[in-house]
């Protein structure tokens, strides 16, 4: 290597400087609310009231963390959420696989009648009334299944897996058919194996969609022990009875954490306990994110 060519190597390019610190400074911005959270929810609540709690906690504790779980309905609330996410996105994932698979054949009839309904409904909605309507009418209030009948299908997923799909060579199709297998057959073994990548982005997706989702819980059950856990921390955040009353329970089981927590630390607890499982798990998942928005694009 010549003089010149090491001088580029070790040159610092301007441009790489100034895409550093915006990506920088973006990750700040985005990380820092959860690590405010974080903060407030490890100091005492009656010194955070104080003020100039930002950076690092000031007085810490574990009282608020105590004052949430000794509140019974969150985990009864992370019992759902989980069967909810375990659950769903199972079924949503291999229902939208096999209409995939399906819309994929070249011999399926009255395909292009097929595609532009399921098209449309990307599109259109019958509305929140009719909806809650429907959800009566097919006797899905108030039940678990109320989070999995209706999210068994996503037309979003269903173009992700097709386009992976397309991409298989028709010839394993043909040499299976030769071979006597069906098309269940060909679709178990030789489609799904095949198709693990598009599947393990597919259902991150879905798995983050049912932790996040707390709308169908608020609109579509009334027994408390069907809410989820985004739902009861929106009833945490919104109602401040909520959150004295967890306080006052835990202040009668630990007399000492009384004079220690605040409504708002228990708040900001709360928010904590509910934020970090996602948080958890996405620098190890994060490849399955970047390989979901990649799949299916445009190739050169």
């Amino acid at each position: 290597m010549s003089v010149d060519e090491e001088r580029k190597v070790g040159r610092v390019k301007p441009f790489d400087v100034i895409n550093i610190i915006i990506m920088i400074i973006f990750i700040f911005i985005m990380a820092y609310p959860l690590w405010f959270i974080i903060v407030g929810a490890f100091n005492e609540g009656k010194d955070y009231m104080r003020g100039g709690v930002y950076l690092w906690p000031r007085v810490w504790t574990l009282d608020n963390f105590k004052a949430v779980f000794r509140d019974r309905s969150i985990i009864g609330a992370f019992a759902v959420t989980v069967a909810k996410c375990a659950v769903g996105t199972v079924t949503s994932v291999l229902f939208t696989c096999l209409v995939s698979y399906g819309l994929c054949r070249p011999n399926l009839k009255f395909k292009k009648i097929y595609v532009p309904f399921i098209m449309f409904t990307m599109f259109f909605g019958g509305g929140l009334i009719p909806y809650f309507l429907l959800i009566r009418s097919l006797h899905l209030y108030n039940t678990f299944w109320v989070y999995i009948i209706p999210s068994l299908f996503n037309v979003w997923n269903m173009i992700i897996i097709q386009s992976f799909m397309r991409e298989l060579p028709e010839a394993l199709n043909e040499s299976a058919k030769m071979d006597g297998a069906g098309e269940y057959r060909i679709f178990l073994q030789i489609i799904l194996p095949l198709s693990k990548p598009v599947i393990a982005a597919i259902a991150l997706f879905t798995i983050v969609g049912h932790w996040n989702s707390y709308f169908d819980s608020m609109m579509y059950t009334a027994d408390v022990s069907l809410q989820t856990i985004q739902l009861y921390l929106k009833k945490v955040i919104t109602d401040p009875s909520v959150a004295a009353g967890m306080g006052a329970t835990a202040a009668r089981v630990v007399p000492d954490a009384a004079a220690k927590i605040t409504a708002q630390s228990v708040k900001l607890a709360a928010m904590a306990v509910t934020a970090l499982p996602v948080v958890a798990i996405y620098p190890f998942l994060q490849k399955y994110f970047v390989k979901g928005m990649t799949i299916g694009a445009v190739k050169g």
